[in-house]
This record gives C-alpha cells, structure tokens and sequence, in this order.
C-alpha cells in the first residue's frame, strides 16, 4: 500500500514517536509510506533522522493554504490511504480529498482521552469523512461511542505497540554509570514530555515529602513546563536531589537506572508509551486511573494507581515501593510479562495493516 500520514502538530511526544515508529515498521513490510508535516515541526527534523519519507507543507494551522497544499501534493502523488493524527491535519485532509475526483479514504486516528466536540460538523469529520476511526485505547474507543454516539463498528482500539526486544530490564549499576548517576540510593523517575497534564508538578511536590534523603527524581524529558519545575524544585531546595537531562534520544539506559517509575497523569492519556517501556524494563510504577491507562496498570498487580492531582497519595505509595524491595519485584516481574504479552510493535503493525486494507478494500 501506498500510505501517507499527516500530522499538523509541532511539538514532541508519544504521538509523534508513534508515527515514526508506525511508519518505519510499515516501510519493513514491505508498503510505502510519507509523512507530510509543517516544515517546523519537531517531528520533520526526527523523520530526516531516522530515514521516514517526509514532506513539509504549511499544515500547522486550518487555512485554505493548507488546504490547497495537500490537494495539489495528493493530485500529483496519489496514495491508497492518508492516516491523520491532530484535528488541524484532519480538517485540511478531509476538505482537501474532496476537491479530488478519485479521494483516497482516511483513517482518523485518536490518540488523547479529550472530549471530541459535539456537532454537526466534528460529527461530518469523525462519520463521513473519516472512513474509519483508531483509538490507542479501549477506554478511548468507548467514550466516542457513548458520549458522541459514533457507530461502534467505525472505530477499532489498536494500543501503540512497543519493541520487546529493545525496552528490557538491564544491569542497574551499569545504566547508572552510562548516564553519569553513580551515586547509591533509590532512583524514582518519569519519563515524560513536560506538560501540565502529565502531572510533574505533583510528582516534585510528594518527593518533597519523602523522609528518605538518599532517594533522587529523575525527570526525562523536556517541554512548556520546564520553567514552572525548575523554580518549583528551587523553591523546595531540591536542586541536589532531582536530576533534569532533557530530552533523549533513546531512553532505555535511563529507565533500567531506576528502581521505581511514575507516570502521575491527570488527563488526555490514551495507553502511554513510556509507561509501557517502564513495565518492560521491569520497573515498578506509579500511575493514574486516566484514560486507557487502567487497561495495563492493575492496582495492586501491574502497579499501583493513585488519586490524580493529590501528592499525598503520590507520597505514600513512592514510600510504600522504596520501603518494600519484594513488592517493587513483584510488581516489575507482573508488568514485564503483561507487557509482552499484549503490546509488541508486531501487534500494533498487524491491527493497522487490517484496518487499512479494510478501508482501501470497501473505499474501492
């Protein structure tokens, strides 16, 4: 298949590492496959890096330049399918193919737990001009169909899928002195863009409360919040305890250097990659009730899940984890094996290849 994904987003995160991840995996199959972004988008410079055909087009905002750019792009180079990801890329898709006189079908995929506007016109997107609708997430699925009154059989839940054989657990010390943390003690992380809504700033605040001097915060990831936790961890005098690298390009060295993960998201989750490539490391994690995240994360089984937004929940259960060796074992060893089990990037390729053949198949 020839296909084409779109994404008018220009910021960095797990849906932008999906596509990439997608696209790269489809290529390996053997189908054809261009991302068209707007030239400033983080994810154009990413998709150069790692090989994915990319094409800039003005897309970032909902104009008729967008629009005329895609359709003279779509004329010239015609594909069998266009995935879009952001509302912006597929307002323009879904207006720009019907300029076309042969339109290829589109395939909407959701990948946040906000709410979808109720109206005519969001309705038009999501049911007529979307020939069908991937959520990355059961709960995601269920919520378009309850609370928007989607067709059920016009959207399917394809998780994103993680490589098994890169996120594995690996030798504590010798990660520790990759990334230059040698020191002894508890290390709890998160491994997040640094957003609201991920829920640093409770994170920062129930570490604070630990009575545990040795243990240190690992904060991966960079974002608009960077300025809001750097003065947050000034405030708390937790400079010496919290280590802030950034952005990076292959997380698995800095999450096998921890000992305890959290993930205190307080919206718009759908089954976050990071937390999936924590279980697969064998890391004990702390997570929210948001979301998809309950279809990987079992209290008391996979993990431990708290009341979002309340560092004191937060608190207690880094204690509990630092405090309890075996449970952090037990707990690791039942989310590797969940994690495997379900979330391979073969079984999100596998879903996707289905669905697309569908759309191309009834489009036809």
């Amino acid at each position: 298949m020839n296909i084409v994904h779109t994404e008018s987003s220009l910021g960095w995160g797990g849906q932008e590492i999906r596509i990439l991840t997608e696209a790269a995996g489809m290529r390996r199959r053997g189908h054809q496959v261009t991302l068209i972004c707007a030239p400033e988008a983080k994810i154009f410079s990413e998709a150069l890096l790692t090989g994915i055909p990319v094409v800039a087009l003005p897309i970032a905002k909902k104009n008729p330049a967008g629009v005329r750019a895609l359709y003279h792009r779509l004329k010239a180079n015609p594909v069998d399918v266009i995935n879009t990801h952001s509302s912006t890329d597929s307002w323009l898709a879904a207006i720009a193919t019907r300029l076309l006189s042969k339109a290829p079908p589109i395939v909407r995929t959701r990948h946040i737990s906000a709410a979808v506007p109720k109206n005519p016109m969001t309705r038009w997107l999501y049911q007529k001009a979307s020939s069908h609708i991937v959520t990355t997430g059961e709960m995601l699925r269920r919520q378009l169909i309850r609370d928007n009154g989607y067709a059920a059989c016009s959207i399917t839940s394809i998780p994103t899928g993680i490589d098994t054989g890169h996120f594995t657990p690996g030798d504590k010390l010798l990660a520790r002195e990759k990334i230059g943390l040698t020191e002894g003690g508890i290390i709890v992380g998160i491994v997040a863009t640094l957003r609201s809504w991920k829920g640093h700033r409770y994170l920062v605040e129930a570490f604070a409360r630990l009575p545990d001097g040795n243990a240190r915060l690992l904060i991966v990831g960079d974002g608009p919040q960077y300025a809001a936790l750097q003065k947050q961890i000034a405030e708390l005098c937790l400079a010496d305890r919290i280590v802030m690298p950034g952005n990076q390009r292959d997380v698995l060295p800095w999450l096998q250097a921890m000992d305890i993960f959290v993930l205190p998201s307080y919206a718009n989750e759908g089954v976050p990659q990071a937390l999936l490539q924590a279980m697969l490391c064998g890391l004990a994690v702390i997570t929210t009730p948001i979301g998809s995240i309950t279809e990987v994360v079992e209290d008391g089984v996979t993990g431990l899940l708290v009341t979002p937004k309340q560092a004191l929940p937060l608190q207690a259960a880094i204690k509990r984890l630092i405090d309890d060796a075996e449970l952090r074992k037990k707990l690791g060893a039942a989310a590797i094996h969940f994690a495997q089990a379900g979330f391979g990037i073969h079984k999100m390729l596998d879903n996707m290849e289905t669905v697309f053949k569908r759309v191309c198949h009834n489009h036809g």
